[in-house]
């Protein structure tokens, strides 16, 4: 006989002796005063991909704060627990910490963000336990076909908003036609998720870039956390590249960075997906950070505000660089946005007693958000819906970085604030 996986309902149907305790708990939270509905939330707090989790506590103690008054769902209010836990930038601890959440504590809602290692494993455990899932902050591709998506039949519980390969190419694409530089591309693609995403051969950068007559070299895939580009840097090197693109973690990009000086690789432009995103990182690099350049998902610039406390995204920007004495970073936008969406969705779920009426209630969300518009209705494929996007560089300002939008045109609504320079 064909074993079935562990999923909550069998988990706590299996379960002799708490039989009766989910129709008791159901019962009992449903005729409450007040109820509380709980929303798990994982990112990486801890390891190479802390960054990305930079703003968190900043961020939850908003989100707190907008909830405390409760959030009404048919005329009658609910209580929202937020519970965090850290992935440690670890596929297998997101994993477990999901499975934590949604067995342990029960949660109703499960959110995550930050790359593929921390987003598919969170949306993978949320499948398998048929808990609903909202995610954000990785490549719609890197997220749908690395958990094996069907075109056509998609997922029961998980969705996502981000952009997609296809709007980074663009946006990286746009600003590289306006450097006049040759042609020639490096690219430098890491054994994960994102990594062979990125450098796929029909899925990734290589076709549109072809198409519009780049030559990318692609020596293959490294190990992630590696300390040798010096075959990478000479095949660059050797084919004339004067443009170095791809998707890496911050310690390898310094690496690479700190390699190609020593090695005498000077490209006129460097733009790097990820690592590339933190003023962290940028001013770890020194003189060295100035004019790379990267994707922009969001900044203070960018016209949207909050459905939830109405703020601009200059003001919560502002808001954490006040709280902090840090810079901005892009994904405390989108951080933002999840919770949100889920306000969103727990104001309009017919039964929020009804896992099935929750994730009906995400895939009719419409909501205009700090990084834009989220509805699932207009989305590219099956459970995902695209976020807008464009390009900046890093430019030093004084004593600080400034990360510049320089090119803007598949969203010419986001302001131009600087224009590209050659490094």
């Amino acid at each position: 006989m064909t074993k079935q996986p562990l999923n909550r309902r069998s988990f706590l149907a299996g379960t002799s002796a708490l039989l009766a305790a989910p129709a008791i708990l159901h019962s009992s939270r449903a005729y409450a005063a007040t109820p509380t509905l709980k929303v798990g939330h994982v990112s990486p707090r801890t390891g190479p991909l802390a960054g990305f989790a930079e703003a968190d506590d900043y961020v939850l103690e908003a989100i707190q704060t907008a909830f405390s008054g409760g959030i009404e769902n048919n005329g009658k209010a609910w209580n929202i627990e937020i519970i965090s836990k850290d992935s440690q930038s670890n596929p297998n601890r997101a994993a477990e910490v999901a499975a934590d959440l949604i067995l342990g504590d029960e949660v109703d809602i499960i959110v995550a963000a930050s790359t593929p290692d921390t987003v598919n494993p969170v949306s993978d455990q949320a499948e398998i336990n048929e808990v609903p899932c909202i995610t954000t902050d990785c490549p719609w591709q890197p997220y749908f076909f690395g958990r094996n998506g069907v075109p056509g039949q998609g997922f029961a519980s998980t969705y996502h908003f981000f952009w997609g390969l296809e709007d980074v190419i663009g946006a990286f694409l746009d600003m590289w036609d306006k450097s006049g530089v040759a042609k020639k591309v490096g690219g430098l693609f890491p054994n994960d998720a994102d990594g062979n995403a990125w450098g796929h051969p029909e899925l990734g950068l290589p076709k549109p870039l072809a198409a519009a007559g780049y030559d990318l070299l692609d020596p293959g895939r490294y190990q992630p956390l590696t300390d040798d580009f010096s075959n990478y840097i000479n095949a660059f090197k050797d084919a004339g590249c004067e443009i170095v693109t791809g998707n890496m973690i911050p310690p390898d990009f310094g690496t690479f960075w700190s390699q190609a000086a020593q090695q005498g690789f000077n490209p006129k432009v460097v733009t790097i997906g990820k690592a590339l995103l933190f003023p962290s990182v940028i001013e770890s690099l020194g003189d060295r950070g100035n004019g790379l350049s990267s994707e922009v998902w969001w900044s203070p610039n960018h016209p949207f505000n909050s459905s939830l406390t109405g703020a601009s995204a200059a003001e919560l920007a502002n808001g954490y660089t006040a709280a902090s004495g840090r810079p901005w970073t892009q994904p405390i936008g989108f951080k933002h946005a999840l919770f949100e969406v889920v306000a969103d969705v727990i104001a309009r779920a017919e039964d929020l007693e009804d896992p099935e009426a929750i994730v009906s209630a995400i895939a009719a969300t419409n909501v205009e958000t700090i990084v834009g518009p989220v509805n699932w209705a207009n989305g590219p494929i099956n459970n995902v819906t695209k976020t807008p996007l464009v390009a900046g560089q890093w430019q030093k300002e004084g004593d600080a970085f400034d990360l510049k939008i320089v090119a803007n045109s598949s969203a010419p609504h986001i302001p131009l604030t600087g224009e590209l320079a050659l490094l």
